[in-house]
């Protein structure tokens, strides 16, 4: 018996509250489905959603199910930057999924259509579809299209420190913020969404082909009316999501994440998101499969060329094939077979065809997009997780964004307990080469780790100090971020950790390639290592708990419960 039939005898209220709806009697014999999107004009990542979220449930609907469209509207990192807003992003995510999960579990469904597109949406409706442990398939609202001369957002953050600077102007400044989005869909570059979407295609739970479609296109529809039928297979079949997402499924992942140089926060949400499938992964194991692995994609910020791009030169599929040499091919996906069978099947659809009749408008190549595995763009991956006496829980940075002059330096420390501080100091020149720029207390429990674009930005858009100086913090960093910039610092400053206990002028070293990030001088002088802890306990000694800076609220809530950054930065 289908589990939303068991409960229906369990609860005589459910039938006559449906046909309240407008359910009929033959409605409450089907197989349910639920249709769950983050549907909302909240930014141009969900305000299309609810389109294909119809699609999905008419499509269910005449595959023999019955659908219900339910909703958790996300939020912006862009709109929330520059402000506190940023300090909910994190916290959003872990509530989405609680409201998924409380909708599911409330009223029974036989399987689920999941829609999102954005940073936080993605992981969290990840994080849910494991926890629920449901028959599930992901949809995903795909890229926005780019600008004038492929202008993108993430550009912006770069035009806001120049025009701070005095040097643009601000006429220039305004055409740019006028024309950087110009569709729906997630932002164009490989930030945390794209690389999101590109994960839940990877771990299998979307149909192949189907992540980073821009979403203007005709496909995205199709796609949706696919996913809404497949959902009613699905929930007959009832292989839920657990079943089929296995360890090797999140190994896949994590090596489609080092082709793509995907994002950052995905440290932060691939181990959350295992956690609630009961996969083990942590910063080591990304740390471990990114070294050898090889870098193929030329997208922005790291690459030349808008995400739009990307499905061009053919998806996810194509990188897959690139790297197929590694990956686990018997892995199961939502299809019902492997991927080795959707990556042979595919050969012979004309899904390639009909990427290549894309890509062709743009006058350029597959490769000038998605390199070969023999001539890759890099071949040590494109993450690394550092630690020493200043992490020793680990710290992360995307070494493939690092100028090579930064991978090995000793730098004098400059911290700063919040973000306002550090970029004034920048913007007004008083940071200088050599410096390390500390920004702590913005973890999870100190501020709900926020990103620290802004930051970023002002140092990567100024020649001279995006190759001399290193950012370190326990807070996080925008997918769109670029440059010698480290981040989710364990233990964080707000537990007492080692970056709390820097000072001015002590001596920082940064190996990317030894994945060391130590303290190891102190006042300007190189000292033995015991002699660095010696004076680091002292400093622990006289070192006082800051009072918490959100007390009530979810903020207060997600401070007081959050794991380490290392951990996936959960509400635990």
């Amino acid at each position: 018996m289908l589990k939303s039939q068991e409960v229906r005898g369990l609860a005589p209220e459910m039938d006559p509250l449906r046909m309240g709806m407008g359910w009929t009697a033959q409605d409450l014999e089907k197989p349910q489905v639920l249709i769950e999107s983050t549907y909302g004009q909240s930014h141009p990542g969900s305000a299309h959603l609810l389109g294909l979220a119809q699609q999905a449930q008419k499509a269910a609907d005449a595959a023999g199910a019955k659908a219900a469209l339910y909703f958790a509207t996300d939020i912006c990192d862009g709109m929330s930057q520059g402000h506190d807003g940023i300090n909910y992003s994190l916290a959003s995510r872990d509530t989405i999924a609680n409201l998924i999960e409380i909708h599911a579990k409330a009223t029974t469904f036989d399987a689920g259509v999941f829609l999102s597109s954005c940073d936080k949406s993605v992981p969290a409706q990840l994080m849910a579809i494991g926890r629920i442990d449901i028959p599930a398939i992901v949809v995903t609202g795909g890229v926005m299209e780019a600008g004038p001369d492929l202008l993108t957002l993430e550009q912006i953050g770069k035009y806001s420190a120049m025009y701070q600077r005095g040097e643009i102007s601000e006429e220039q400044f305004t055409f740019y913020k006028h024309h950087a989005c110009p569709s729906c869909g997630a932002c164009s570059f490989m930030g945390t969404a794209s690389t999101m979407q590109i994960m839940a295609e990877a771990l299998g739970l979307m149909l192949p082909g189907s992540a980073l479609m821009p979403a203007t296109c005709g496909d995205l529809q199709e796609v949706a009316k696919k996913a809404g039928a497949r959902a009613a297979q699905m929930a007959v079949e009832g292989v839920t999501a657990r079943q089929m997402v296995t360890a090797e499924s999140f190994e896949n992942a994590v090596l489609v994440h080092a082709a793509i140089s995907g994002s950052t926060n995905t440290l932060l949400h691939l181990p959350a998101i295992a956690k609630e499938f009961g996969v083990e992964l942590d910063g080591d194991a990304f740390d471990r499969m990114h070294r050898g692995a090889h870098y193929l994609l030329d997208i922005r910020p790291a690459g030349r060329w808008p995400a739009e791009y990307f499905y061009y030169a053919g998806g996810v599929p194509r990188v897959m094939e690139e790297i197929k040499s590694m990956l686990h091919l018997d892995v199961m996906t939502v299809t019902g077979k492997t991927l080795g069978e959707n990556l042979e099947d595919l050969k012979h659809s004309g899904y390639y065809e009909k990427c290549d009749a894309l890509l062709r408008k743009t006058g350029l190549a597959r490769t000038d997009i998605i390199r070969s595995f023999e001539k890759p763009i890099g071949s040590d991956g494109t993450i690394a997780v550092l630690k020493g006496n200043l992490a020793p829980g680990g710290s992360v940075v995307k070494h493939s964004a690092v100028p090579k002059e930064m991978h090995q330096a000793v730098l004098k420390a400059r911290p700063f307990d919040s973000e306002e501080e550090a970029i004034h100091a920048i913007l007004t020149h008083q940071i200088q080469p050599g410096d390390a720029v500390f920004i702590r207390y913005e973890g999870p429990k100190g501020s709900g780790m926020p990103e620290m674009f802004y930051t970023t930005e002002a140092i990567a858009s100024d020649p001279e100090l995006s190759a001399s100086i290193a950012l370190i913090t326990d807070g996080r960093f925008s997918g769109a971020s670029k440059g010698p910039a480290i981040g989710h610092v364990s233990p964080e400053a707000a537990e007492g950790g080692p970056i709390a206990l820097v000072e001015e002028g002590d001596l920082i070293q940064v190996d990317i390639p030894g994945r060391v990030l130590r303290i190891c001088g102190i006042q300007g002088r190189e000292l033995p290592e015991e002699e660095i802890a010696a004076v680091l306990e002292q400093r622990r000694a006289a070192w006082q708990p800051r009072p918490p800076r959100y007390q009530t609220g979810i903020l207060g809530l997600f401070t007081r419960s959050a794991a380490s950054p290392m951990e996936g930065g959960t509400m635990d």
